[in-house]
Order: C-alpha cells, then structure tokens, then sequence
C-alpha cells in the first residue's frame, strides 16, 4: 500500500511545495496535481519536480479534450525528463460543464478518444514516426482538411522512458472497464470496499480479460479523506460540503456522473433528495441529507484502530494506493497523519 496526497488548489504553492518535501521525507509516496479550470497542473508539477528527490509525481487529471494528443505525449515526456522518471500520466474525460463552458470544445466520445490518446503517446514515447487513423484523431492531418504539407514525425528528444505509466480516472462501467484494459493505474472516486465489486467488478474483469500482459497488474488509487485520533469523529461534518457539491452540483439532472455513481452505490432516494437540494440553492440541506452511511464509507476518520482496519480493507478490496485528503488544520497536523498512515500501510 502507497501513500500519497493531493497539492491544494488554494494558497501559495511555494508553501505547499516545501510542505510535500517535508511529506516525502516522512513516507510520502506519491503527490497529485489536479488540473479543473484552475491554474494549469504542469506547471506546478516541474516544480514539484525540481524540489522533490524520490516521490512520484502524477497529474490528477489532465482532461482529454484542452491538449492535442501529441501535445499530451510531449507533456508527459517532458515531466518524466525533469523528474527523472517519476511521472504518471493522469487522464480523464471530465465532464461536459468544464469541457464546452471553459474549453469551448464539444464534448463527444470520450472512450473512443481516450482510447486513442493513450495509443498516440505510446507511439510518441517509442519515439515512432506519428502516423494514426482513427474515428476522432488523424495525424497527419489528411491534405484535404489542411495545406497537405503535414508528414509524419517523431520526437526529437529520446524519453526517459519509451512507456510512462497512464492513469485513467473513471466512474462508469464502459469506462472502468477500458481502464483496466489500456491502463496501468485506475482512478476511481468514494471507494467503497465492501461495495466496490459490485459496482465496479464486471467492467473490471471484463477489461482485464482483454489486458496487454506487459501492462501488470492494474494499480488502483483513490482519495480519501483523513483524520486520526480519539476526538475527530465531528470531523466527518466537515466532508459533507464536497460530497453534496459532487452528488449534486457537480453536472445538470440527468448528466452527474457522480450522482449516478451514489445511486449505484444503493443510495437512490438520498441521491436524488441531495441535487434537488444543491440545485435549488439549498448547499447546507444538501450535505445535511447526505446519510451518514454514505459519508463514513468513503472517509478515514476515527482512532488508529478503526483507521488501521479500513486501510486493511482498502487493500483486500484492490487499493494499491490512498491519496489522502488530511483534515488536519495545520503543517504539523499533516505531518503526524502521513506518519501514521505510513506506518499502517506497511503493516
């Protein structure tokens, strides 16, 4: 089991940068950058690193549809260059909110692009002559849609690595299930051991049953919430805020991928009672209504022992990673709880 955190949106990143130094010296696995329509993950991942020796670093994610494949294949080259080969590719199909209302691009076939991008970067990373045709991307652009001067290229410089690890964030079945084929890590959201089979198992199996041996075994990362200790069950109130803006802000009704993600979980009724909620304005009912099977499930908050327990959970259920998501208040406060969450994931 590895352990790793996410850096924050908010605050100067100088700050947080010195704080994951600090991380990586007490067992730090791995640091995610996420890139919303906040500023760019790339940048903030050189800089990682420059600062940082021997933890891995990931974007978490980058959205398929606001680089060029290419572009995305030179991008992860380039952050496995200056970080020594310490970088993982994060990709994701965000949604289509983000996607037509910032990046002003429609937001269609996000498997069969998926699946096409990883197959360009892998070109690009074997450092072949970039020639593909596919439904959605063809490079060279055919003559009749440009100057007809475009001709097959490769990348100048030699990576570090002729295959850097993809990660793929995905929620729904079609989905999952192309992550365990193509790639070499899955990201999901609010992993639920004891419900994660049955709501993730068949894609599972059926996209390993057609998995490239040469890939290994699928890595699975999720990110949890965290707080350890005699006197932090309250702490619990304090995730709700973000599971409400997920299960109900996060899309228009009809098109949440997390909202139908808590109705597969079994939470019908709750799912439905939260975006009317969140829709209408009413963010503080919206995370009051959450039930609270729900939100102790998808969180580490408790005593060592209950913690300890979870993680053992987490790992019999596939987990090979935890992206913690600390609700410590203070630089100490993180410290102590990647310490403890170091120690329990080597047991």
């Amino acid at each position: 089991m590895r352990i790793g955190i996410q850096a924050s949106y908010a605050g100067g990143f100088r700050e947080t940068a010195a704080e994951i130094v600090d991380l990586e010296a007490a067992g730090l696995d791995l640091a995610m950058c996420a890139e919303v329509y906040t500023f760019d993950a790339v940048s903030q991942l050189g800089y990682l690193a420059a600062v940082t020796e021997r933890v891995e670093l990931m974007s978490a994610i980058l959205p398929i549809y606001s680089r060029t494949p290419a572009l995305t294949a030179m991008t992860a080259a380039g952050l496995d260059f200056v970080s020594g080969g310490r970088f993982t590719l994060g990709l994701g199909a965000s949604g289509p909110q983000v996607i037509e209302g910032w990046h002003g691009v429609p937001y269609d076939a996000p498997l069969q692009r998926t699946r096409e991008i990883v197959e360009i970067c892998r070109q690009v990373w074997r450092r072949e002559r970039l020639v593909h045709e596919g439904p959605k991307y063809t490079v060279p652009l055919p003559a009749d849609q440009g100057t007809g001067l475009g001709k097959p290229l490769k990348l100048i410089n030699t990576p570090v690595r002729e295959r850097i690890p993809v990660m793929l964030a995905a929620l729904g079945p079609k989905n999952v299930e192309l992550a365990a084929e193509i790639a070499e890590v899955w990201e999901p959201i609010w992993f639920m051991p004891e419900r994660a089979d049955a709501v993730w198992g068949d894609s599972l199996r059926a996209g390993k049953a057609k998995r490239d041996p040469e890939l290994g075994e699928l890595q699975v990362i999720c990110g949890v919430p965290v707080a350890i200790g005699e006197d932090v069950d309250h702490l619990h109130d304090q995730v709700r805020p973000n599971l409400a803006l997920y299960v109900g802000g996060m899309g228009a009704k009809g098109k949440n991928f997390y909202n139908d993600l808590a109705r597969r979980y079994g939470f019908e009724e709750a799912a439905e009672t939260v975006q009317e909620l969140y829709l209408s304005g009413r963010k503080d009912e919206a995370a009051a209504a959450l039930p609270e099977e729900f939100v102790r499930s998808v969180s580490l908050i408790g005593p060592e022992s209950h913690v300890a327990e979870r993680v053992a959970a987490y790992a019999e259920a596939g987990v090979t990673t935890i992206a913690l998501q600390p609700l410590d208040d203070s630089r100490e406060g993180r410290l102590r709880t990647v310490e403890t969450m170091r120690r329990l994931a080597d047991r």
